[in-house]
């Protein structure tokens, strides 16, 4: 049955440019709807520059919560009345949620989303050594998680050392900037850049050599289009256990439906959701 909207239900949005392309509609609705919550979540592409805007709209419009996407995440993080540790850390926000007393609250749910991924798939932080490729956005929010989540060692691989050094940072005594060999040392490696994004996994790109991978490691790729990257295969065929990037969008929304509902959805109706997404789009 398609669920009414009415002039009682609650409106929740994505805010990004370009955002059209955005899994996040279909993987909130369909949490809501699994919920049985009168609200609604669609997509609004707002241009950059325009993230304060957006925000008085919220206020104005009376808006549940706001997802918030590229190119916006840092423009936010400066216009929210209050910041949770996460966001303050990164300056960078990708979740808006009112307050008990209306205030408007930015979050960051990306790198604990990722952490939850791993505890979904069976693996613990705590005490593992991690290798981070990338030094970006995601990257930055995984490395602050990783340290959050008790990781004994950080070490970032990034072409540029200035934004390694600063995306180490972030992961405090833990954090370090490393060689592409830390790859092989490593319990736990992350790839935060968009090295196999929409390619073939059979095409051989890879952001490591595969004879760096072995079993025993956890290998995680923050890409979820394809859902099995050519990384993905290569340490499965090494051995490792192998966690997708589907885990940390699904974990990360997840836990925005908590900042604003107060309980956490099915992540698995919204897991299914988004795949059925993803093959509709393959087609």
């Amino acid at each position: 049955m398609i669920r009414a909207i009415t002039g009682a239900t609650t409106v929740a949005a994505v805010i990004g440019a370009p955002v059209r392309h955005s899994l996040s509609p279909a993987l909130h609705n369909a949490a809501f709807d699994a919920a049985g919550v009168d609200w609604v979540y669609v997509a609004f592409d707002v241009p950059h520059g325009e993230a304060v805007r957006a925000l008085d709209a919220m206020r104005a419009l009376g808006l549940g919560g706001l997802s918030v996407t590229m190119p916006h995440k840092e423009h936010v993080a400066h216009a929210v009345d209050e910041l949770d540790p996460a966001a303050a850390a990164l300056r960078s926000v990708n979740t808006v949620s009112r307050t008990a007393d209306g205030s408007l609250r930015g979050s960051s749910t990306d790198g604990a989303g990722f952490v939850s991924s791993l505890t979904e798939a069976g693996v613990t932080v705590a005490g593992r050594r991690v290798a981070v490729l990338g030094a970006g956005g995601a990257a930055r929010a995984v490395i602050d998680a990783l340290a959050r989540a008790g990781a004994a060692d950080v070490a970032v691989v990034n072409r540029s050392v200035e934004r390694a050094e600063e995306a180490a940072a972030l992961a405090g005594p833990i954090g370090r900037v490393a060689l592409v060999d830390a790859v092989a040392d490593a319990d736990l490696v992350v790839n935060a850049t968009s090295v196999g994004m929409g390619a073939d996994p059979a095409a051989g790109e890879l952001p490591v050599d595969p004879a760096m991978l072995r079993a025993g490691q956890v290998v995680a790729d923050l890409v979820y289009h394809p859902l099995e990257t050519g990384l993905l295969a290569a340490a499965r065929a090494a051995g490792a256990t192998c966690v997708d990037g589907l885990g940390m969008l699904v974990h990360q929304a997840a836990l925005q439906q908590h900042l604003w509902l107060g309980q956490l959805p099915d992540t698995e109706v919204m897991r299914s959701a988004a795949l059925r997404e993803l093959t509709s789009r393959s087609r």
